[in-house]
């Protein structure tokens, strides 16, 4: 797949899945766009010094304001990939109107934030955006004891396929991953007894995504792609 001088703008790139797509898309040629939270998470990043990489500390991805000044820097934008996202695990009945919210905040209004902008910054060019729902977005009973994580990854999946219709003319193809449990230092802390065997590595579910983000995609859209691994 070739991204020579393309541009690219991976939100939660700084992350562990974030890191493997950024990694591929440069290794491509691609030239990569890392908006962070703020300047440790910048700091963190292991690929902050490649000459393709260009971070900038952009705060909430759920503040339309900074969304705007991000893709109002980039052009020409091919691809936007939306990683970020956060997670909450508590049955309903213990969740907080303020988690509800935060949730919806970090998973649906930057997704739809960032889906809003590329499209704009992609008008009359074409190019291709890839969101990530989850394993719970598509089977809602294993979202049990995680509900408001699992509605705001749903409506992800909504999103996508909803926009992908919307855009589909304007040579725009919006498509999602839903990963299973990933195979990550984070996840192998909090869940220290599970077979690690089976959960897909980043690198495996970074590939997907970077094929969906491709010029060699040409013709798939509106999907949500389970990446499960043997999970």
């Amino acid at each position: 797949m070739d991204f020579r001088d393309r541009h690219v703008v991976v939100s939660g790139g700084a992350g562990a899945l974030g890191t493997a797509v950024v990694a591929a898309l440069v290794g491509a040629g691609a030239v990569c766009h890392v908006p962070c939270l703020d300047e440790a998470e910048a700091q963190r990043f292991r690929l902050r010094e490649h000459k393709a990489v260009a971070l900038t500390v952009t705060g909430s991805l759920a503040d339309e304001t900074a969304i705007a000044r991000l893709y109002a820097g980039i052009a020409p934008l091919w691809a936007s990939i939306h990683i970020a996202g956060g997670f909450a695990a508590a049955p309903l009945r213990e969740t907080s109107a303020a988690t509800l919210r935060q949730q919806i905040d970090m998973n649906l209004i930057s997704c739809a934030l960032c889906c809003r902008a590329a499209v704009g910054a992609m008008a009359g060019s074409g190019g291709r955006i890839v969101n990530v729902a989850a394993r719970a977005a598509l089977e809602w009973r294993s979202g049990a004891g995680m509900a408001a994580y699992t509605a705001s990854k749903a409506a992800v999946a909504a999103l996508t396929v909803a926009l992908a219709e919307e855009v589909a003319k304007d040579g725009i193809l919006v498509n999602a991953v839903a990963p299973s449990i990933m195979d990550t230092p984070a996840n192998r802390a909090a869940m220290p007894k599970a077979d690690y065997s089976l959960w897909p590595k980043v690198e495996e579910v970074a590939a997907t995504i970077v094929f969906l983000a491709s010029p060699d995609n040409r013709v798939t859209r509106g999907a949500v792609v389970p990446v499960y691994g043997r999970a």
